[in-house]
């Protein structure tokens, strides 16, 4: 980066550069999304405790990707693309060096904590029965293999935040295309593979992330951006400069995956059947996160850029315009849904448990996703300025409103339906809180 693409980035017209940005993470989003779904309806082939087990896990999986792709990645781009866009291309690849230290520190404290805690996390979440023993075999699995996630999350952060959004989209989307043919070969036992059940799923998982980090380490280290010896020392300005955003955002995504793991919790409550619906149903909000992702990586980039620059009213121009993009797609996600839930859930289950718990998800809270969206997009925008606190802080507000909401149900024994208008409340306010944060601040760079 150079120089001159930080410079384009600078003065090129608003819209195109954030289409330009956001479209090869928008087709990955795809992919993203076709894993997701494949995933999902391999495992529901095992049954619907295997389906149980897998929300059991999956917000702890969303924990872990947030926190490697959009927390700490996070921080890692909005960090190179300010000394870029500043002209400060040592300082960029020592950044590198110290992103990837963090990647592996990142990746080992999941892989020790998830195989030492996973058992009890998983029962205090209302796992039990062979809906436990389903939600372990995946997890042991995947997380073992939690390094190769933060490695290719940080090597295709490293490439956004030098304003390449092209080279992670089209590697992470080749590795889609390995992941979900082995996937349902290690699931079902296709052809010559052993039928490994749910376990199949996470060894798909885990090693293609290993194969997409071996392909965006080798564009890295051909780059512009390697770093020599001298970048290896570490110190502790260049640790602040990528977690001065990257811890503080790892606190709002902390945030988030408690929520839902709270909600998980809640939902438990109401017996097996209630939770693969919910996890099927809330799968579709949490697959919203890759569409905005794309969106607000470029975000970050463009937002990050500027405010190096200097040029801080035309981040703020550049961030609602991109969270129009967002919530507008949201919006459509989720008016679809919530009128025709059936679409979306029998791709996985024909269960007719499952399928009304799932229908109730969706048509009391999908109508909300457009501040979904709109939230998420400048919560990267805020990451792009290096300004954190306040986003955060609104993150905080909706785990208060939905523990204690959620809480509440459950103690006076309440319907179901009104765990989901906690989850709607708590989206809601959510999305307002950073619109109005935005507005108020001064992003003078």
């Amino acid at each position: 980066m150079s120089t001159a693409r930080a410079q384009r980035i600078l003065d090129s017209p608003i819209l195109p550069t954030l289409a330009r940005l956001a479209a090869p993470g928008a087709l990955l989003a795809l992919f993203q999304t076709a894993v997701s779904i494949a995933d999902t309806h391999f495992v529901g082939r095992l049954g619907t405790e295997a389906l149980a087990g897998l929300a059991l896990v999956f917000p702890l999986v969303m924990l872990l990707q947030m926190l490697s792709a959009g927390a700490m990645g996070g921080g890692v781009s909005s960090a190179l693309a300010r000394a870029l866009g500043a002209g400060r291309e040592d300082t960029a690849k020592s950044l590198v060096a110290h992103a990837l230290v963090i990647a592996l520190g990142g990746g080992l404290a999941f892989t020790a904590l998830l195989l030492a805690f996973g058992n009890a996390l998983y029962a205090l979440l209302g796992g039990q029965g062979e809906a436990l023993a389903q939600a372990l075999a995946y997890s042991h699995v995947l997380f073992a293999g939690a390094v190769g996630v933060w490695l290719a999350n940080t090597l295709a952060s490293v490439l956004r935040g030098s304003g390449n959004t092209l080279a992670p989209a089209a590697a992470l989307a080749a590795t889609a295309l390995v992941h979900i043919p082995l996937s349902g070969a290690l699931t079902l036992g296709w052809g010559p593979f052993a039928r490994l059940g749910i376990a199949g799923a996470a060894l798909a998982y885990v090693s293609a992330f290993f194969f997409a980090s071996a392909l965006m380490g080798a564009m890295v280290w051909r780059s512009g951006l390697q770093p020599g010896r001298a970048h290896w020392h570490l110190q502790w300005r260049v640790f602040r400069e990528i977690l001065r955003v990257g811890a503080v955002s790892s606190v709002g995504a902390l945030q988030t995956v408690l929520t839902a793991v709270i909600l998980t919790g809640f939902v438990g409550s109401f017996g097996t059947a209630a939770l693969a619906g919910y996890g099927v149903g809330v799968r579709l909000e949490l697959l919203q996160i890759p569409l905005v992702f794309a969106i607000g990586q470029a975000l970050v980039i463009m937002v990050g850029t500027n405010i190096g620059a200097g040029r801080g009213a035309r981040a703020k121009r550049i961030a609602w315009a991109g969270t129009a993009l967002a919530a507008a797609i949201s919006l459509l996600i989720g008016v679809t849904v919530a009128v025709f839930p059936g679409v979306w859930l029998r791709i996985f289950s024909h269960d007719p448990a499952v399928l009304a718990t799932g229908s109730l998800y969706l048509r009391v809270v999908a109508p909300f996703y457009v501040l979904f969206g709109a939230g998420m997009a400048l919560y990267f925008a805020s990451q792009g300025a290096g300004r954190m606190v306040l986003p955060v802080l609104a993150g905080t507000v909706r785990l208060a409103v939905v523990v204690a909401g959620g809480a509440l149900v459950v103690a006076f024994s309440g319907p179901l339906s009104a765990v989901f208008a906690v989850i709607a409340a708590g989206i809601a306010l959510f999305g307002a809180l950073i619109i109005a944060v935005v507005q108020r601040s001064r992003w003078d760079g």
